[in-house]
């Protein structure tokens, strides 16, 4: 039997199947925690994070509309990221140094040979996606993404209006799932040919 798909889980999430639950963490808990970790620096908080988003998909789940051009994967790391923004900022943490996103899952206690490769995979295609960008708009996802910056924190730092961020934003993102789908969609059907 297939792996149910993230809407399949989220509509079993919804009607109150904890093992649908327990999936969904098993496929994006440990990139959800390398995103919290990446913006608090410390593991305690990020895995608080990571949990706080856990509970949140368990009694909101049914809010979630992919009718509205989300994934489940997506909605689920911007409240990891929301979530980490605002612990930075209520407990005044100072943003971390710089540290490539793939070294966070040294942080991690428990190795999972699989999970390890397919997430260097994921990681090489988001880099690769990345690089596709123009250097202003993949300055501006880094910084609110992987810094953790608010719009107006941006603004300031890059001495640009906010309407200029929020669009460089809104565009780099945009081509960012563009260029992403296209290549999960080349892979599956690569994948359909075999």
């Amino acid at each position: 039997m297939s792996d149910p798909s993230d809407i399949m889980l989220m509509k079993r999430i919804a009607s109150g199947n904890p093992d649908a639950l327990r999936v969904l963490y098993e496929r994006y808990g440990r990139v959800a925690f390398a995103l919290a970790y990446r913006i608090i620096g410390e593991a305690s908080g990020a895995e608080e994070m990571v949990q706080d988003a856990f509970e949140t998909v368990w009694h909101k789940g049914a809010g979630f509309d992919p009718g509205k051009g989300g994934n489940v994967r997506g909605w689920l790391l911007t409240i990891v990221h929301h979530r980490a923004i605002d612990y930075r900022r209520r407990e005044q943490i100072r943003p971390p140094s710089r540290m490539p996103i793939e070294d966070v899952e040294h942080v991690l206690a428990t190795p999972d040979v699989w999970k390890d490769v397919s997430a260097h995979l994921l990681t090489d295609q988001i880099r690769a996606a990345m690089d596709t960008l123009p250097v202003d708009q993949r300055r501006t996802i880094e910084l609110a993404y992987f810094e953790g910056l608010s719009h107006s924190d941006i603004a300031e730092r890059e001495r640009e209006p906010l309407g200029t961020v929020k669009g460089r934003l809104r565009l780099g993102l945009r081509k960012l799932s563009t260029t992403l789908a296209r290549d999960v969609a080349d892979v599956s059907r690569d994948e359909g040919r075999s």
